[in-house]
C-alpha cells in the first residue's frame, strides 16, 4: 500500500516509515497536519497514518479533511495519550483503526495495513465479479435494433451462446461484430472465464505467432524471458480473433491443430500445451474467394465455419437506425430530443458505407458541432453529400440486369417503412408518400393487414 505518516516529531515520522517500508509498503512522512494536507492534494495514497496530538491541523482534523475530501484513503491514528473516548470518537469520524504509540507499536500497525489490504483486494474482486454478473445480465441485450435481419443474427447469437462451439461472424466493417462476440461470451457459461481479443492483422507474422501462443526464454532475439500466449490466457473462457481472414498461411495450420488438438507449442518450444478456450472468429472479408484463390485453407474454414452468423450492413436494417440514433446519444449523455427531424431524415437516407461505426463517429462529431444546441443537418458530415441534398421523391433504385419484381419491392418498402416507424402507419403513409387508407389498401394487397381490420378512427387514434 502507499502510505503518508504524518507526526510533528518528525524522527518519530521517519521511524515509522522506514518500518512500514520494510514490511513492503510505499511509504512516504510528512512533519505535521498542514503538511499532510498538502501532500495529500499533490499525490494520491492508500492510507495515511497520523499523530493524534499535534499542533493544528492536529490527527483528528486530518481525518475529517480526508474523509471529506479523499473518501478513498484509510485513515489510522496514533498517540501516546491512550484514550478509549478518544477512539471511540475517532472511529465514529470515519477512522479505520487506532494504535498507541507504547512500546513496539510499529508491528500493530503493519497488521493493521495487511489488513486493509485485503479488504481493498476483496472489494476490487467484488467489483470485477460484478461487473462480470452485469455482462452477463446484459449478453446479447445489449444490442439494439428490431429489424427482421437484426433479430435473424440475434437469434442465431442466443441459440450458439449456450454452446461451446466455435462461431465465425462475417460483415461489413462496422456492422458489430466485436460487440456480437462479446456479448455471445457474456451470454454463455463461460462468462466468468476471461475474454481475450487478438486482431490477426494489427501485427506481423513473427510477432503475432508470439501474441497468440507465447514464447519460451531464447526464442528470438529479445525474448529474455517466457511469455504467455493469448491462447494460454483464455484457458477456460473465450478468445476471439478479429480480422481472421488476415491470419498468414503457416500461422494457419498451428491454428488448425489449436481446434482440432486443443494443443500447441510456445514459440522456440517443444513441450505440447492444452488449452480450454472457445473460439470466436470474425471476418469481413470473403473466406470462400480466399480459399479459391489459396490465400486461405480450406480445412480452417470448415472448422472455423461450424456456426456462421451473417451480421447485417446498416443499409439493411433502416427500421433500426432510430433506435440506434437514440441509443448513441443517450450513451453520450444526451437525448433523443437533441436532434432535429430533419436531421434524422437525413441520416435515415445516408448510405453508411462504414456502418453503425461511422453512424457513431457522425454523431459524436454532431454533438461537438452541436453544442448546446440540437443536431441540425449542417452538423451532419455527409450533409453537403448527395445524401443529404436527396429526397425519398427524386429517389429510383437501379434495375438489375436480371430484372425485379415491382410487387416484390413495393411490399418490400411497406415492410421498412412499418419498421422504421415502429408500426405506426400514419408515419409510415408519409414516408411512402401515400394517404392512409391508400396504405391500408396494398397492405391488404400483400397481406400485410386483413381486409377490414381496425377501423379508421380507431387506427388513427392508435397511431397518434
Amino acid at each position: 500500500m502507499k502510505v503518508l505518516v504524518v507526526d510533528d516529531e518528525v524522527r518519530n515520522a521517519e521511524l515509522t516509515a522506514l518500518a512500514l517500508g520494510d514490511a513492503g509498503h510505499d511509504s512516504a512522512f510528512v512533519n505535521g497536519g498542514a503538511a499532510a494536507l498538502r501532500r495529500l492534494e499533490a499525490e494520491r495514497f492508500d492510507a495515511v497514518v497520523t499523530d493524534l496530538r499535534m499542533a493544528p491541523p492536529d490527527g483528528l482534523s486530518v481525518l475529517d479533511e480526508a474523509r471529506r475530501r479523499w473518501p478513498e484513503t484509510d485513515v489510522i491514528l496514533m498517540t501516546a495519550y491512550a484514550s478509549m473516548e478518544t477512539a471511540r470518537d475517532a472511529l465514529k469520524r470515519g477512522a479505520q483503526d487506532y494504535v498507541s504509540k507504547e512500546g513496539d507499536f510499529h508491528g500493530e500497525l503493519i497488521a493493521i495495513l495487511e489488513r486493509l489490504q485485503r479488504g481493498r483486494a476483496l472489494k476490487s474482486e467484488n467489483v470485477r465479479l460484478e461487473s462480470t454478473v452485469e455482462s452477463l445480465r446484459q449478453g446479447l441485450a445489449q444490442v439494439v435494433g428490431d429489424s427482421a435481419a437484426t433479430r435473424a443474427a440475434l437469434e442465431l447469437a442466443r441459440k450458439v451462446a449456450a454452446t461451446d462451439s466455435t462461431v465465425l461472424l462475417s460483415g461489413e466493417s462496422g456492422t458489430g461484430k466485436d460487440l456480437f462476440a462479446r456479448a455471445i461470451h457474456f451470454s454463455s457459461r463461460r462468462a466468468a472465464g476471461p475474454w481475450v481479443k487478438v486482431n490477426c492483422g494489427a501485427l506481423p507474422e513473427a510477432l503475432l505467432e508470439s501474441e497468440l501462443f507465447g514464447h519460451e526464454r531464447g526464442a528470438f532475439t529479445g525474448a529474455v524471458r517466457q511469455k504467455a500466449g493469448r491462447f494460454e490466457d483464455a484457458d477456460r473462457g473465450t478468445i476471439f480473433l478479429d480480422e481472421i481472414g488476415e491470419l498468414p498461411m503457416p500461422l494457419q495450420v498451428k491454428l488448425l491443430q489449436v481446434i482440432e488438438e486443443k494443443t500447441f507449442t510456445r514459440v522456440g518450444g517443444n513441450q505440447p500445451l492444452t488449452v480450454d478456450a472457445r473460439i470466436i472468429a470474425a471476418t469481413n472479408r470473403d473466406l470462400d474467394g480466399m480459399v479459391r484463390g489459396r490465400q486461405f485453407r480450406e480445412d480452417l474454414l470448415f472448422r472455423l465455419n461450424v456456426f456462421p452468423i451473417r451480421l447485417p450492413a446498416l443499409r439493411d436494417r433502416p427500421g433500426d437506425i432510430p433506435r440506434l440514433v437514440e441509443h448513441i446519444l443517450r450513451r453520450h449523455g444526451s437525448s433523443e430530443g437533441q436532434i432535429t427531424e430533419a436531421a434524422l431524415r437525413a441520416i435515415e437516407r445516408h448510405p453508411f458505407p462504414g456502418n453503425v461505426r461511422e453512424l457513431e463517429h457522425a454523431l459524436e462529431r454532431a454533438l461537438i458541432l452541436a453544442g448546446s444546441e440540437r443536431i441540425a443537418i449542417e452538423h451532419l458530415p455527409f450533409s453537403s453529400g448527395p445524401a443529404a441534398l436527396s429526397s425519398v421523391s427524386s429517389w429510383v433504385p437501379v434495375i438489375p440486369a436480371e430484372g425485379l419484381s415491382l410487387e416484390t419491392l413495393e411490399r418490400e418498402l411497406i415492410v421498412q417503412a412499418l419498421e422504421r416507424t415502429r408500426g405506426n402507419k400514419s408515419q409510415a403513409a408519409r414516408l411512402l408518400g401515400l394517404t392512409r387508407r391508400t396504405l391500408y389498401s396494398r397492405m391488404e394487397r400483400h397481406g400485410l393487414r386483413k381486409p377490414g381490420e381496425g377501423d379508421e378512427v380507431g387506427d388513427e387514434a392508435k397511431d397518434d
